[in-house]
């Protein structure tokens, strides 16, 4: 299995495989802070998905760049509701979505859908099969950021989904480390949105 990682970086360049390390420590860093509600989650994140950018642009994937820097946009909105104040307190309690919520987050998957599958259109960008996958998973990874910026327990579910989805599209197409990393994600979702259960739980006793 190693090996197979290892020989897409075999006529890598020395800076494209630290700036992918970098992603790779900060990517995992920023899930362990989500899982901890602590607002690194942000700065770590936005590391990991401007340095992503670039990577996908030098790598001639379009489409996908342009859907990581549509992330890190989102990672500000999400840095700056979770260190707002409301009401006196400075913490955004971890909840469940509503049903305005619910509706809002599948709004957000289809427009987000339909912006992604526009941008490809826009920049006469060739939809290859793998790509109806990229353009799924980014409606879920985006309407996860939105429930994650403002602490809903559903993010997790939509992450453990998406990163699924995109481990094995990331080792097709030879970024090994990204693809990895978002093995490591599925498990490290899973265990926050265990630990985000236990809390909802324990605040409606």
């Amino acid at each position: 299995m190693m090996e197979f990682f290892l020989d897409a970086y075999k006529d890598a360049s020395v800076a494209r495989i630290v700036l992918e390390f970098i992603v790779f420590v900060c990517g995992i860093a920023s899930v362990i802070f989500a899982r901890k509600e602590n607002i690194l989650v942000y700065p770590t994140g936005l590391i990991a998905t401007v340095i992503t950018t670039y990577l996908l642009w030098i790598a001639g994937y379009l489409g996908d760049m342009i859907i990581n820097l549509y992330f890190s946009v989102m990672s500000v909105y999400g840095w700056w509701n979770w260190a707002r104040k409301r009401k006196n307190q400075s913490t955004l309690p971890i909840t469940r979505t509503n049903f305005k919520e619910k509706i809002i987050g599948i709004a957000l998957f289809f427009i987000t859908i339909i912006v992604v599958f526009a941008i490809y259109k826009f920049f006469n960008y060739e939809i290859k099969k793998e790509n109806y996958v990229d353009i799924v998973a980014s409606g879920i990874f985006f309407t996860g950021m939105w429930y994650m910026a403002h602490k809903k327990i559903e993010n997790w579910t939509l992450w453990i989904i998406g990163d699924f989805i995109v481990t094995p599209i990331y080792a097709y197409r030879g970024l090994g480390m990204l693809s990895l990393q978002y093995l490591i994600f599925t498990a490290l979702a899973v265990l926050a949105y265990l630990e985000w259960r236990r809390i909802v739980q324990q605040k409606s006793i």
